[in-house]
């Protein structure tokens, strides 16, 4: 993979842009004593990042951001387990665009890549993670998280539609968007 100057400055800032949204400006809601549900914006860079410039991109900047952020602002013991669902939530969307439907961006692409991301990553891998780890059930962990999702997958869509189409990015800077 042939990475510029400019593409690596652009995952850097995703990278800090994660992190900031995910350890200070979102809402953290305890179940059974754990972080059962987050709220907020902190995988749209992420997921940005893979839809944007490729599965590999958007799973290093997750998996990046989780170990910095862990490092600046823990939130408890560190788990590789949730490094390894944070890259999955940059890969997958990034794998679904680029590689099963062909590099199209139309907004229903993004949205069935997005929500193909968060069903493997925050919806199942997740809470089984917290259910391993910590014991707490997966009846109590999946409906507010499916809740969030049904939320976050449009919106998120939506911003990254926006993004793509934004002029400042261009087609250079971005993979291809042809259908």
């Amino acid at each position: 993979m042939k990475i510029s100057t400019k593409r690596l400055a652009y995952l850097a800032f995703l990278i800090a842009l994660s992190i900031i949204l995910t350890r200070i400006l979102s809402i953290r809601i305890p179940i059974a004593g754990v972080e059962g549900v987050r709220i907020g914006f902190g995988s749209l860079p992420t997921i940005f990042a893979g839809i944007a410039f490729g599965p590999l991109a958007g799973g290093i900047v997750g998996a990046v951001s989780d170990l910095l952020g862990y490092f600046i602002n823990p939130m408890g013991a560190y788990m590789p387990h949730f490094t390894f669902t944070s890259f999955l939530t940059g890969f997958i969307p990034g794998l679904m665009v680029f590689f099963v439907l062909k590099r199209c961006r139309t907004f229903w692409v993004i949205l069935v890549a997005i929500l193909t991301g968060q069903i493997i990553s925050s919806l199942i891998l997740v809470p089984y993670f917290i259910n391993q780890l910590f014991g707490v059930p997966l009846a109590v962990l999946i409906p507010p998280r499916l809740i969030s999702q049904l939320v976050n997958i449009p919106l998120y869509a939506y911003f990254i539609k926006s993004l793509l189409n934004h002029q400042s990015l261009t087609t250079r800077d971005i993979a291809n968007t042809t259908c």
